[in-house]
C-alpha cells in the first residue's frame, strides 16, 4: 500500500449506533475510507468472499461479542482466507483469556471501546504497518493471560497422583506424612517426588514447592 493511498476499513459490530458512530469518525480522517460494515462475524466474512463494490478493505475494525460468529472466530476464519488483512479487535472486554484468544486468532491489535479518539487511530497506524498497539491494561491482561496458559499446560503432564504429592510438598509435608495422607508407601512417594523433579527439571523438593506456589496450584499460605 501505498503512503498516499486511502486505506480501506470494514467495520463489524453488532450494534447500529456504534457502527455509525465509527464511520463518522473514520470518515472524518482524510486516509481512512470506510467501504463495507457489517453485523456479525460471519456477515463479514461472506462480504470478504463475494467481493466489496468500495474495493477490499486493508483494515477490519472487529467487535468482540456478536452473534452467529463472534470476533474471534471470525478473526481465524478471515486470516485463513485472507491473510494480507489487518484485524483491530475494539471490544468492551478485557478477559484475560479473550485478549489472548483474539492475539492468537490473528488480531494485529486489542483496543477497549473506552480509548480516545486518538488512542484508536494511533492502534489503525499500527496496524497498517504491522505493529501492533496495545494499552497498558491490555498488554497486562495479555501477560497474565499466557502466564495461566503455560500454568495448565504445564500442570496437564503431572498425573493425578502426582499433583496429590506436589500439593502435600508444598505444604511442607515429609515423605511419611504423605505417605500416610495418600495411603501409599514412602518408597511409592520418592518415586513420585522423582517423577515431579524430572518432569518439572528441578533438582530438589524445595524447587517443587516454590514452583507449585508460582504458579499458583498451592494453597495460599
Amino acid at each position: 500500500m501505498s503512503i498516499n493511498e486511502l486505506w480501506k476499513i470494514m467495520i463489524v459490530d453488532d450494534h447500529d449506533m456504534v457502527r455509525a458512530g465509527l464511520r463518522t469518525y473514520l470518515m472524518l480522517e482524510p486516509k481512512f475510507d470506510v467501504v463495507a460494515e457489517a453485523g456479525n462475524g460471519l456477515q463479514a466474512l461472506q462480504m470478504l468472499r463475494t467481493g466489496i463494490e468500495g474495493g477490499q478493505p486493508h483494515l477490519v475494525l472487529m467487535d468482540l461479542m456478536m452473534p452467529e460468529m463472534d470476533g474471534v472466530a471470525a478473526t481465524k476464519a478471515i486470516m485463513q482466507e485472507f491473510p494480507e488483512l489487518k484485524i483491530v479487535m475494539l471490544t468492551s472486554f478485557l478477559e484475560d483469556e479473550k485478549v489472548v484468544a483474539a492475539v492468537e486468532a490473528g488480531a494485529v491489535s486489542y483496543v477497549l471501546k473506552t480509548v480516545s479518539a486518538e488512542e484508536l487511530i494511533y492502534a489503525l497506524n499500527g496496524a497498517v504497518k504491522g505493529m501492533p498497539v496495545m494499552t497498558a491494561d491490555v498488554s497486562q491482561a495479555l501477560t497474565r493471560g499466557l502466564r495461566h496458559r503455560t500454568a495448565q499446560e504445564a500442570d496437564e503432564g503431572l498425573t493425578e497422583r502426582e499433583r496429590e504429592v506436589l500439593l502435600l510438598i508444598a505444604e511442607g509435608r515429609t515423605n511419611k506424612e504423605i505417605a500416610d495422607e495418600l495411603h501409599i508407601s514412602i518408597k511409592t512417594v520418592k518415586t513420585h517426588v522423582s517423577n515431579l523433579l524430572m518432569k518439572c527439571e528441578l533438582d530438589d523438593r524445595t524447587q517443587l514447592a516454590v514452583l507449585a506456589h508460582r504458579k499458583g496450584w498451592a494453597k495460599p499460605e
